[in-house]
């Protein structure tokens, strides 16, 4: 049964790259695709393990081959963007055979808080905040960036960061006096700005080692006097707040937990005040093809994680909360610039890694990852947007 797998997976593979502007080369010298010599390559320098962990794991076993070291490429980032179009149910059938190699053990029921915290630990507290600091820039932003011009380098990063929060900051109405509350604390940037323009900010974070750098960041912004950083599950914030920012968290809690999640934003914040969310996005189909299976993406990076589409999160909002969306930004295109620059970063400082105990399969795994999120945006498979909601609840 498992060689007839892999056979049929290696079929898939080939039928999959034979039209794509790529190339597979064979360690027997056969070559997959239509691509020429300056086309971005995939080297494969085992294809019959890739072959057997692709036929047992899907896709998954595609990744994993990756972090073995059993396949290569010349540009990971542009085949990964020419091959993922082939994940996308709209395409021709033939291509459309891949869906069920993404297949893995159903997703989690709605998430507990122990579910919630241990699949945050996982990304951010199991992993030493070391990693984090050696590719993020100084801001310690984890999210996309919004450059002033396309493409970017390395020094314009900080800055984007601080636009892009300013833009979030603006768009709930932040000031003097407003009481801010922050669903998804990261490493304490946007309540460092809020307090700088008189704001008084509660945040909130499932991630005790986030929890910390984020005070300590703070103390030393001067701002401790208008911040307060807490431990804790959104489902247990208190408390009634002039605007609330959440960044980046809605991918966190599960598909399951939408309603719930959004319906509990706009139970915080106070009729007509203004709720604003920054959320990677995927297409409807994809999101419904993919979100009772378990991808690489959720068994290694984020567990637990799911991405929205905009119809899902809009219809949610529209049925199970009292939020009305009230404007709409796009900045897929600076997400894309901006994981190209921490992927940079990262492969840059990969020795320093090693040194602070990361090995080869990690950040291989780590170069996948920031690659196949990029080409996701290159490709049009993922956006990103920052909505603005108004809490329409009679006073």
């Amino acid at each position: 049964m498992a060689a007839a797998s892999a056979v049929f997976a290696d079929r898939l593979l080939r039928r999959a790259v034979a039209g794509l502007p790529m190339r597979v080369v064979y360690p027997d010298g056969t070559v997959i695709g239509v691509g020429d010599a300056s086309s971005p390559t995939l080297t494969l320098n085992d294809p019959d393990r890739l072959a057997r962990r692709m036929g047992r794991h899907g896709l998954v076993g595609f990744g994993e081959s990756y972090m073995a070291g059993e396949w290569e490429s010349t540009d990971l980032v542009a085949m990964l963007t020419i091959m993922a179009p082939a994940l996308n149910d709209v395409l021709p059938r033939g291509l459309r055979r891949l869906r069920p190699l993404a297949i893995g053990k159903p997703a989690v029921p709605q998430f507990s808080r122990e579910q919630m915290q241990r699949n945050i630990a996982a990304h951010y507290d199991d992993v030493s905040s070391d990693l984090f600091i050696e590719f993020l820039d100084e801001t310690m932003t984890y999210s996309s960036a919004l450059f002033d011009r396309l493409p970017a380098s390395w020094p314009d990063l900080a800055q984007a960061q601080r636009r892009k929060i300013d833009l979030l900051l603006d768009a709930a109405g932040v000031g003097p006096g407003t009481r801010l509350l922050e669903v998804g604390a990261g490493w304490g940037e946007l309540c460092i700005r809020a307090a700088a323009r008189g704001a008084d900010v509660r945040s909130v974070t499932p991630s005790d080692r986030q929890a910390w750098l984020a005070r300590q960041r703070i103390a030393a912004a001067g701002q401790s006097d208008r911040v307060r950083i807490d431990l804790c599950d959104y489902r247990d914030i208190d408390g009634h707040y002039d605007a609330v920012i959440s960044v980046e968290m809605v991918e966190a809690v599960g598909h399951r937990s939408w309603p719930d999640f959004l319906r509990t934003l706009g139970g915080l914040v106070k009729p007509g005040g203004h709720v604003v969310i920054q959320a990677i996005t995927m297409p409807h189909a994809h999101m419904l093809a993919t979100h009772n299976s378990q991808t690489w993406m959720q068994k290694y990076i984020f567990p637990g994680g799911q991405i929205p589409s905009t119809k899902a999160l809009l219809a949610i909002t529209q049925r199970d909360s009292t939020l009305r969306l009230f404007n709409m930004i796009s900045l897929g295109d600076h997400y894309a610039e901006t994981l190209r620059l921490w992927r940079e970063r990262f492969m840059q400082r990969r020795k320093t890694l090693s040194h602070i105990g990361f090995d080869e399969v990690f950040a291989r795994m780590w170069e996948l990852y920031l690659a196949d999120r990029e080409a996701g945006f290159r490709s049009g498979n993922l956006n990103v947007y920052q909505w603005t909601f108004v809490n329409t609840a009679a006073p």
